[in-house]
C-alpha cells in the first residue's frame, strides 16, 4: 500500500460543512489516490457513505461530482489491493461513515 498524501487525509478526516466531493478520474495518473473498494468492513481504511446531496455533512461521507474543477479530490479505483493508496468500504447508513489512521 502506498502512503497517503497529506491533503487526501485531511479531506477523508475534516468534518466541513458539505460532503466531500469527490471526483472518479479515468486514469491513475490522473488522480490524487487510487481506491481499492473491499467487500469486508473490517478491511477497510475508510467506511464512506455515498451521499445524493452536497449540503450533507460528516467525516466519510462523500459527494461525486462529474466535474473536476469541483471537487476536493479526485479518487481511480483499482482491482488490486496492493496497489491501493486507500481501501474503502461503502455502507447504506451515514452512521457507520468514518475513516480511522
Amino acid at each position: 500500500m502506498r502512503t497517503i498524501s497529506a491533503s487526501l487525509f485531511s479531506l477523508l478526516l475534516v468534518t466541513s460543512a458539505s460532503a466531500a466531493p469527490i471526483f472518479v478520474a479515468d486514469y491513475k495518473s490522473d488522480a490524487d489516490a487510487v481506491v481499492y473498494v473491499t467487500k469486508y468492513k473490517s478491511e477497510a481504511n475508510c467506511i464512506v457513505y455515498e451521499s445524493r446531496y452536497k449540503s450533507e455533512t460528516g467525516p466519510g461521507v462523500w459527494f461525486f461530482t462529474q466535474y473536476k474543477s469541483e471537487a476536493r479530490a479526485s479518487i481511480f479505483y483499482t482491482r488490486y489491493k496492493s496497489e491501493a493508496d486507500l481501501v474503502v468500504f461503502f455502507t447504506p447508513y451515514k452512521s457507520e461513515a468514518r475513516c480511522r489512521y
